[in-house]
């Protein structure tokens, strides 16, 4: 799977950054599993994260982080670098650079964005659009910059992970007394879910979906 193959995935899915404008874009996000949480969009805060893809013995990787054990929120949970845009970002794309960047010390000059999944609504009120990029380089992980106030370690899953579906799990928690579900990729000592989960299935459908 080479980026230009990728990009092309992903080629149809390249609207604006806000809620707003992206009304004839599919809304993804914590309803999927749980339809009472459905929001209807325009009042979220805008947000935006890197999906850093990169090639590994010949294969595509996926780079995630885990979150800082002394953040506030989502404190230890496995993400993608991110945050919510700024006044100065351009867009998303710019968002999504940024923040990269500033977590882990990978430059813009060294990515390649290729696309952007569907925007992913959260029930705590952000509108996340993924964007998808090409690291150019192997990267050695250890040689990455990390900000320790936002990510306590950075890692490495094979993107054939996600794309099997039986490694894509469905659980559930208890939240203010009614079950909410969510989708799970348990892998080695890491338990990938929420946003960051339900993100990366929407990669594998569209992947899939193309036959890559």
């Amino acid at each position: 799977m080479t980026p230009d193959l990728l990009a092309a995935v992903l080629r149809d899915n390249h609207s604006g950054n806000a809620p707003s404008e992206q009304s004839t874009t599919v809304l993804r996000g914590d309803h999927d599993l749980n339809p009472d949480l459905r929001c209807p969009g325009g009042r979220e805060r805008p947000a935006a994260v890197l999906v850093p893809l990169f090639g590994r013995r010949r294969e595509p990787h996926v780079l995630l982080t885990r979150r800082s054990s002394a953040l506030t929120n989502h404190a230890g949970q496995i993400a993608f670098p991110g945050g919510c845009s700024e006044p100065q970002d351009a867009d998303a794309r710019a968002t999504a650079l940024r923040e990269t960047h500033e977590e882990i010390g990978l430059g813009p000059e060294r990515i390649q964005p290729l696309g952007q999944l569907d925007l992913y609504v959260t029930r705590t009120g952000f509108a996340v659009t993924p964007i998808v990029g090409w690291i150019e380089e192997e990267i050695a992980l250890d040689q990455l910059i990390l900000d320790p106030r936002e990510v306590d370690e950075v890692f490495e899953v094979p993107l054939d992970f996600f794309l099997n579906p039986a490694n894509r799990q469905r659980h559930a928690r208890t939240y203010e007394g009614r079950a909410r579900y969510f989708y799970a990729y348990p892998y080695r000592n890491y338990y990938i879910w929420g946003a960051t989960a339900g993100m990366l299935n929407n990669l594998a459908e569209r992947l899939l979906d193309q036959e890559c």
